[in-house]
């Protein structure tokens, strides 16, 4: 949906986590932006030590191509290293690990030849 371009998504579901510690001033907050060609359907971000994806971030929405999202993450979350999940409405889905959050503002997911992959800064 295009509101999705100015929406804030407070992650409540991760102040259950433990994960690795970080100084409180560090930042986890990032736009994901959708470059890939496809509608996401879902968006799964979890601490890369955790066995469970939790709950899709988007709720009801859909990150449409060419929109992004604001993730916000709740001041007290402890991880630092989280891997993300994204899926589109066949369930076809694409994942990638290690994500050191506190060094990346804005997440792209593109398609590239025929290849998802992720681009940060």
């Amino acid at each position: 949906m295009r509101r999705l371009a100015i929406v804030s998504l407070a992650v409540v579901c991760l102040l259950g986590f433990a994960g690795q510690g970080r100084a409180q001033n560090e930042n986890l907050d990032f736009k994901l932006v959708n470059k890939t060609g496809v509608d996401l359907n879902a968006v799964y971000i979890a601490p890369h030590d955790s066995e469970e994806w939790g709950d899709d971030v988007m709720g009801q929405d859909t990150l449409d191509d060419g929109n992004s999202v604001d993730i916000q993450f709740h001041p007290k979350t402890k991880a630092k290293i989280w891997d993300l999940r994204v899926e589109d409405e066949d369930g076809k889905f694409v994942e990638w690990e290690s994500l050191d959050l506190s060094k990346i503002d804005v997440l792209t997911l593109k398609i590239v030849k025929g290849k998802a992959v992720a681009e940060w800064k």
